[in-house]
This record gives C-alpha cells, sequence and structure tokens, in this order.
C-alpha cells in the first residue's frame, strides 16, 4: 500500500517514534513524515508510505498553523518548557496591549535565528549535540514568515496564541524573540499544530487506530492526494515508475 496516513502525534514522543511505529504495524518497508514536530509538541504530522515517500520533497512548502502557549518573564535555554531556567522577571505588571503590540510586529517576513537546541548541522553535527556538551556556536538567520498571528486567551504570565507561518519557523525562537522584545524573557510552553498544508488536525488519526488491518481504510492514495494538481501528479508517476522500468 503507498499512500499517506495524517497522525494525530501524542506528546512525550518524537517524529520517528511514530514513523517506526506506524512501520511496525502496518508491515510497510519505508515510512517518512513530511515536517518533525518536537517530543513535548503534538498535532498533524503526515507521513509518507512506502512509494510515497519519494514524494515527501514536495511538501516542504506546505504552511503550518499552530496553536502555541507561552510563559512570559522566564527564559530557558532550549526556548521551550523542557530546558534550564536561566533567566526570570517579574510581570505582574505587564500591559496586554504592549503583547499585542509586539506580536504585531512579527508578522510579515523576519530573520529568526534557530536555537542552538536543533537538528541543523554545523560541521556535520546537529546543534543539539554541541548545546548538550555547553558548546554555542554561531547560527545564521533564516528568512521565515508569519502570515497571521493572534492571542486567544491571556492571563500573566501565560499567553495562548495561534500563529500561521512558514516552512523553517521554529515557535520556540519565536517565542524566544518576543521575550526579547517585550524585555521580560519568555519561553514555549506547549504546542499544538492545527494544520499543515490542506490537513488539519480534524482530519488526523490516532497512532493506536493504525495497523495493517486497518491501512486500506485509512491511507489516503497518491491518485486522491494529487487529484487537483494532475499535472504534478504525471510528474510524481514519472518518479515511482521510471526506477522500476530500468
Amino acid at each position: 500500500m503507498d499512500g499517506f496516513l495524517v497522525i494525530n502525534k501524542p506528546k512525550g514522543i518524537t517524529s520517528h517514534d511514530v514513523v517506526t511505529r506506524v512501520k511496525k504495524a502496518t508491515n510497510s518497508r519505508k515510512v517518512g513524515h513530511t515536517g518533525t514536530l518536537d517530543p513535548f509538541a503534538t498535532g498533524v504530522l503526515t507521513l509518507c508510505i512506502n512509494e510515497a515517500t519519494s514524494l515527501a520533497r514536495f511538501f516542504e512548502n506546505d504552511v503550518k498553523e499552530y496553536i502555541a502557549l507561552m510563559k512570559v518573564g522566564e527564559e530557558t535555554d532550549t526556548y521551550d518548557i523542557d530546558g534550564r531556567v536561566i533567566s526570570k522577571c517579574d510581570v505582574s505588571d505587564m500591559d496586554c496591549e504592549n503583547i499585542v503590540s509586539v506580536l504585531k510586529g512579527f508578522l510579515g517576513v523576519y530573520m529568526q535565528t534557530p536555537p542552538m537546541y536543533s537538528a541543523i548541522k554545523k560541521g556535520g553535527v546537529p546543534l543539539y549535540k554541541l548545546a548538550r556538551k555547553g558548546i554555542e556556536v554561531l547560527r545564521e538567520p533564516r528568512a521565515v514568515n508569519i502570515y497571521e498571528m493572534d492571542i486567544i486567551e491571556s492571563s500573566i504570565p501565560y499567553i495562548r496564541f495561534r500563529v500561521v507561518c512558514s516552512k523553517g519557523t521554529y515557535i520556540r525562537s519565536l517565542c524566544h524573540d518576543i521575550g526579547e522584545k517585550l524585555g521580560c524573557g519568555a519561553y514555549l510552553s506547549s504546542l499544538h499544530r492545527v494544520r499543515s498544508g490542506g490537513f488539519a488536525v480534524e482530519d488526523s488519526l490516532s497512532l493506536d487506530s493504525i495497523s495493517s488491518d486497518t491501512l486500506a481504510d485509512k491511507v489516503i492514495t497518491i491518485e486522491d492526494m494529487f487529484k487537483d494538481q494532475p499535472s504534478i501528479f504525471s510528474q510524481r508517476l514519472i518518479v515511482i515508475h521510471l526506477p522500476k522500468m530500468m
């Protein structure tokens, strides 16, 4: 069976863990994903099954939508709740209007520096491995696009907000940068991906519901995935079938 599965990733496991579990549960030869989620994050994770893994690159530019919970007044070394607190600030008198103004300032394209605790490589070594050794290196800022961002609720020191962004955006770094602009520090407390490209969390499946017996009913075929993009679908057929004719 070749195609795609949209999984609602639970908290506490890596995206690779999801891939491994689905591969084993479905007896698939190959399984990959189109965009990683941190272990503490939940939500939409699109998987490619067997021949569909060669098509993952066509999803690299998918827009993502998240619901994030940010804590202001504290900063951690990982920019998220799993890190060590390295600074604190009193935010008891923080003005919500100021927070709204700061968030609006991030709309559009901005240069974002990736966190040290990330899989980006420096000299062939993932940054998180260097960070665990206490080594910090310069990271090149990358252009990311924040299309939409609005506050859902605010109960200082916690702020829950929705963000729609481009590929490669680190929500951890976004929270860190917002904290710097506020002058008090901030980190990402929780993250839920509600949309990735054309798939919403309502379309997703629980990890426990996937098995070889149920795969046929749950998988999205390659044909169905690209039925509205016939020219691109033709390119994918070439990618898939050409090696088999050689």
